[in-house]
């Protein structure tokens, strides 16, 4: 399909009046209405801001490209204004934009048009067609122009490979993708293999746009690649890059810093990239795929009943540990009404959503109601948090011998399967064993682990907040981190708060600690890795462990032990100064509901950071510079 059958006279709206993006919109929007190519103007202009609030399309160059998919567009097409005095579109350059390209796609439209949006794409990163088109003075030339340029589709791409194994000549990779799959997935790609022209430098490029992958790059391929660049804003198969030297970016990285990026693709010096999920490393047991995977499934829809709930509860306290009680002198209407929001309702669903949603996860939604009633009865029957959890996966596996045991049904009794058969036949056997079975000895067991964190005291309670926060930085989100934390909750969740501002601190630690090394040991790191100083205080003071990850992966024999280290030392003292904080999350920002002994908090946490900072920035070797 040539460009010229989605972008015509019609669409073409040449001199716009707007002075900023929103109205560069409005008038994109209007000109496809007009030329009959929506469904429903709303919907679609929605979609454009939708877009465009995930990232600026104002690629730099003067040159925005607005577009969306979606089902609000009834054809195919482009619409294209120009703006001489240029409109301030929030481009990557910080440029005022000139020349603008709506795309219009429809949802599941047909692939031929998707070429030509991708066929756009690449044009437009010829300076002499940027220029003819902001000279151009009717829309008959605008036409011509990128008619001009408009040429046949290419071959399959030629796969670069070497044919000699052992030539040293530069070979590299690269991977783009972008949300909506159309514009800056083509122009980064064409813009890697533009540069890499001009560079002398070999290149293939997988593009993963809305057609599917294109010009996939083969297991021979990334083996003998000196490098890969991907640049993507969607999560693409990184795994199959295990090992190799990869460069992560934005996709407009890949349109703005072309040339940056393919000298780091060639540095050999930069660290190996480690791929945690990669699916076929030999130490992935089915445990990890299942068990850990439904765990995790009622844990991350858990976590917002945790924490509105908790913090809720947390904050009555400013009145008074006992200010949600009309008996106590400390009694506050309003520190009750927090305490009834967080404690009586969203802190109450926090074990019936765990279960519901392990055994959700187990045997899909016939298994919710099951998991959810025996999560109920779980704290009904005061076996709590722990009770929950037997109860998410004993659910979950009785809802699915139950599909096994009446798969002989026929075919016309399917529809009483998951309205009748399953729900009372699950939520009743899971009662049953929860009274029965379940709630006797995990109620004695909650209760003794309560008992045991009553009486722990001196070294006992060091060694505790030692251990969980160490816990959290092992793998920061993974099932030590997790198990940390479930740990913490279980134990806040009976009213005992040590090991939840242990995994707290221990949290917090690492992200502190990379961006305080990167500050102090400035040399060992790249310009690329300091510009997340930033984002990695913000995410420790939040809590947000995984601002390290990143950097964990890339050298876990240093980064791991260095930061369990600071981890463990700041739990330790957190314990041992008596640190107390009664939320389930929140860093820095709840710290100061433990009106005594915050500022001991701050100090532990500051010590660990600066533990963990010092170590890896010792044992870190210089690098060398990329940009």
């Amino acid at each position: 399909m040539r460009i010229t059958e989605l972008l015509t006279q019609s669409t073409i709206a040449m001199d716009l009046n707007a002075k900023d993006k929103s109205s560069v919109i409005d008038e994109l929007v209007e000109t496809l209405y007009s030329a009959g190519k929506l469904n429903d103007k709303v919907a679609y202009k929605e979609a454009i801001h939708a877009r465009e609030a995930q990232s600026t399309t104002g690629i730099g160059e003067g040159i925005a490209i607005p577009h969306a998919k979606t089902d609000a567009v009834k054809t195919p097409a482009i619409a294209f204004g120009k703006s001489i005095e240029g409109v301030d579109y929030e481009s990557l350059d910080a440029q005022p934009a000139h020349l603008f390209f709506m795309i219009a796609a429809p949802a599941g439209g047909a692939q031929t048009h998707l070429d030509a949006l991708a066929k756009l794409s690449g044009i437009l990163m010829n300076e002499d067609v940027r220029r003819e088109l902001l000279h151009a003075t009717s829309k008959e030339e605008v036409l011509s122009i990128i008619e001009k340029h408009d040429e046949a589709p290419e071959e399959e791409e030629v796969v670069l490979v070497p044919e000699q194994k052992s030539t040293e000549e530069p070979f590299i990779l690269a991977v783009t993708a972008c949300p909506t799959g159309i514009a800056h997935t083509y122009m980064a790609a064409d813009a890697l293999k533009n540069k890499a022209a001009q560079m002398g430098v070999k290149i293939k490029v997988e593009t993963n746009g809305s057609g599917g992958v294109k010009n996939k790059l083969t297991a021979e391929e990334i083996k003998q690649a000196k490098g890969i660049i991907v640049a993507a804003d969607v999560n693409v198969d990184t795994a199959r890059f295990d090992g190799k030297n990869v460069v992560m970016v934005p996709v407009a990285d890949g349109i703005k810093r072309p040339e940056a990026l393919i000298n780091m693709a060639q540095d050999d010096s930069r660290p190996k990239f480690v791929a945690t999920n990669n699916k076929s490393s030999e130490s992935s047991s089915s445990e990890r795929k299942g068990f850990y995977k439904h765990l995790m499934s009622g844990v991350s829809n858990m976590l917002p009943f945790v924490i509105a709930g908790g913090i809720l509860i947390a904050l009555s306290f400013f009145w008074g540990i006992k200010s949600a009680d009309p008996k106590d002198p400390s009694y506050n209407e309003f520190a009750a009404l927090l305490n009834f929001i967080g404690g009586k309702n969203a802190f109450a669903l926090m074990v019936p959503i765990l279960a519901g949603f392990i055994a959700k996860s187990i045997a899909d939604r016939p298994g919710l109601a099951p998991g959810m009633v025996g999560g109920m009865m779980a704290v009904a029957g005061g076996s709590g948090f722990l009770g929950g959890l037997v109860a998410g996966f004993m659910a979950g596996y009785l809802v699915v011998g139950l599909k096994k045991l009446f798969s002989w049904l026929p075919q016309s009794l399917d529809g009483i399967k998951p309205t009748l058969i399953y729900p009372v036949l699950g939520v009743l056997s899971t009662g049953l064993l929860m009274n029965y079975v379940v709630n006797p000895p995990t109620k004695w067991l909650n209760e003794a682990m309560a008992n045991g964190l009553n009486n722990l005291s001196g070294t006992n309670i060091i060694l505790l907040g030692l251990v969980v926060a160490g816990m959290m930085a092992i793998d920061m989100g993974g099932p030590f981190n997790k198990a940390a934390y479930t740990f913490g909750i279980a134990a806040l969740e009976s009213g005992h708060y040590e090991p939840i501002t242990a995994a707290m601190i221990g949290g917090m630690v690492p992200p502190l600690a990379i961006a305080l090394s990167m500050i102090i040991f400035k040399k060992k790191y790249t310009k690329t890795q300091r510009g997340s100083i930033i984002s990695n205080i913000a995410m420790g003071l939040s809590f947000i462990t995984e601002g390290a990850i990143p950097f964990a992966a890339a050298d876990p024999a240093r980064v791991i032990p260095s930061m369990m280290l600071g981890s463990g030392v700041a739990g330790a003292l957190a314990m041992a100064f008596g640190c107390s904080i009664p939320a389930p999350h929140g860093g820095l920002f709840v710290a100061f509901l433990d009106k005594s002994h915050w500022p001991m908090f701050l100090l532990a946490l500051v010590i660990g950071t600066v533990v963990s900072a010092v170590v890896y920035g010792m044992i870190k070797p210089k690098v060398k510079e990329e940009i």
